[in-house]
């Protein structure tokens, strides 16, 4: 068992190399309070940096996973100042800094898998895109609510989802706020797997993530890395960069180790 850091709106707990960071806010539907954002950076900062860390599974405590932004936050946003130009800027810096406050979970180098149920609203949208993979049991239901709101989502949903589903449902979920329930979302590709209830939710994720955790860190990390590369640039690049990257830390201790557990039907055991 390692030290964790302790957060006022998450919970962290580490066990056989898998951390679990929960929202925990269930009393505001685990609403995105100032401090939760600047949290989950500081969370997944931290995972990234932890070599016992090989995996991250996130979820929410309470009854919903995530009711997006906490609505008192509009007043910081709604910036007043008798410049319009300098308010205008400093809207923007706002933005930018709560876009950088999610973006941790993609710049995370171990893999994360998000664990939803109930509501995932507005910016929980916006923070799984960033998700490697996205499990959800029965009774979740999205919604691109912003435009409920008036606002145009602005964190990170609009720039992501159009690689996770096709365009027509983006507008069609942005410009309309309704909700899209589970099997949708499964049907859609948004989500991996739609389990019964939370109870299997929680158990299957994990299965998953001990998978992860079996491998070679490095190459997990490594083929993140890749992966994320290779959807932002052409085919070509992604063949030069994932050729250089084997080239420099493939490591050769940690294929023969995977070869031997292969053959020999067990678990391999890597250095972290």
């Amino acid at each position: 068992m390692i030290d964790v850091p302790v957060f006022s709106t998450l919970a962290l707990d580490c066990a056989d190399n898998i951390l679990d960071i929960q929202l925990n806010r269930p009393e505001h539907a685990n609403a995105m309070n100032a401090a939760m954002w600047v949290e989950l950076q500081q969370a997944f900062e931290w995972a990234d940096r932890c070599s016992e860390v090989r995996v991250v599974i996130l979820s929410g405590a309470g009854k919903h996973f995530c009711a997006g932004i906490d609505l008192a936050m509009f007043q910081d946003i709604l910036i007043e100042h008798e410049d319009p130009a300098r308010a205008s800027e400093m809207f923007v810096t706002h933005v930018r800094s709560l876009q950088t406050n999610i973006k941790a979970l993609r710049d995370c180098r171990k893999p994360v898998l998000a664990a939803m149920h109930g509501a995932i609203i507005g910016g929980a949208i916006d923070m799984t895109c960033y998700a490697d993979m996205r499990y959800v049991d029965a009774s979740a239901k999205f919604c691109v609510k912003e435009i409920d709101i008036g606002i145009v989502a602005d964190v990170g949903t609009l720039q992501n989802l159009p690689s996770l589903i096709s365009e027509g449902l983006v507008r069609e979920l942005a410009y309309t706020g309704r909700f899209m329930w589970a099997d949708e979302a499964l049907a859609a590709g948004l989500v991996n797997r739609v389990f019964d209830d939370r109870e299997a939710l929680y158990a299957g994720v994990r299965t998953v993530a001990k998978q992860i955790a079996g491998k070679s860190p490095l190459a997990i990390r490594g083929t993140k890395q890749v992966i994320n590369y290779t959807r932002d640039h052409s085919v070509e690049d992604g063949l030069e960069y994932v050729a250089l990257w084997n080239a420099g830390m493939m490591s050769k201790v940690d294929v023969q180790e995977a070869m031997a557990a292969t053959v020999e039907q067990r678990v391999g055991r890597f250095e972290d």
